[in-house]
């Protein structure tokens, strides 16, 4: 059993199609189908069900690439004993969600890119849970995510709070004729908001809910400038971290609307594998640099 087929597996049930297996391996697909194959032979069980479509493990393999995660995973860990003191090179694969991502990720790459020459970043959005699935699937070293404090994280995974901000409601300028109210006072304007999945839209609507509110949604949209702008445009009230708020364009045009009911607080989170070897210092170098470009002063906190 070698670990090239291992590895072969995992990309197939990741990729579900042999063809981006390939890709992602830098293999033919000629290649991959034989990797495949050898270790169905090594183990003694078909591990692809080859009637689906796109390609999916039979029950027996999926409990098998489940054990393969462990063995890469415990690679990856012996490769950390033996390459930790070395120069940092290759490949770092990073996450953001793209409610920081616009903001943040031009000036943090240019100074991690000067920091580590050798090293080639590969950057991904999402929302935080998707952030964090793919690390856990071994499909990216790093991210920097929004959560609440307290958060825990899949085993295997090490979660630093680096920040705490507050989520401020806001509205165009002059547009509630009052700078505090209560939730259900100002429900009437509606919202301009991320699609849905987002973890701020999420806890809105919860809040919402133990009123007895439903979400009056105006427009969704990605994008936190995009947002504020409509909001400024009297297009809703929208719900951005107060720092994304503090450095936009449109900040003259807005005002903090202050609920006496609704204070939410986030934690921007830097969550990576916990064996990173080489990559640590360009890792906790890129968690810096983040929380720097939002204009919150890194805090070390207890690892999760």
């Amino acid at each position: 059993m070698k670990t090239d087929d291992i590895e072969a597996f995992v990309a197939v049930i990741r990729n579900q199609s042999l063809s981006l297996a390939a890709d992602s391996l830098q293999l033919t697909q000629s290649a991959i189908t034989r990797r495949v194959q050898s270790f169905e032979d090594a183990l003694g069980v078909e591990l692809l069900d080859r009637n689906t479509k796109p390609l999916k493990p039979t029950a027996m393999g999926l409990r098998v690439y489940e054990r393969c995660l462990e063995v890469l995973r415990a690679m990856d860990s012996l490769r950390e004993l033996v390459t930790q003191d070395g120069p940092p090179s290759g490949t770092l694969r990073l996450g953001v969600p793209q409610t920081i991502g616009d903001v943040v990720l031009l000036e943090a790459l240019q100074q991690l890119r000067d920091a580590y020459p050798d090293l080639r970043t590969q950057m991904a959005n999402g929302w935080g849970s998707s952030l964090v699935g793919r690390i856990e699937n071994g499909e990216l070293d790093a991210a920097a995510a929004l959560f609440p404090a307290g958060k825990v994280f899949p085993e295997g995974l090490v979660g630093r709070s680096l920040a705490r901000m507050k989520l401020v409601v806001v509205a165009a300028r002059g547009s509630t004729g009052r700078r505090s109210c209560r939730l259900a006072e100002c429900q009437e304007l509606g919202w301009v908001l991320n699609p849905d999945g987002c973890g701020f839209r999420a806890g809105l609507q919860r809040a919402l809910a133990e009123q007895g509110l439903g979400l009056k949604l105006n427009l969704e949209t990605f994008g936190t400038e995009l947002q504020l702008g409509l909001v400024a445009n009297g297009m809703g009230l929208g719900l951005v971290p107060q720092p994304l708020l503090e450095g936009s364009q449109h900040r003259d045009r807005l005002e903090v609307v202050n609920l006496s009911d609704f204070r939410p607080l986030i934690d921007l989170w830097l969550i990576h594998l916990r064996f990173l070897g080489n990559l640590q210092g360009p890792v906790e170098l890129f968690g810096n640099l983040i929380a720097e470009r939002l204009g919150l002063a890194a805090e070390s906190a207890a690892d999760v």
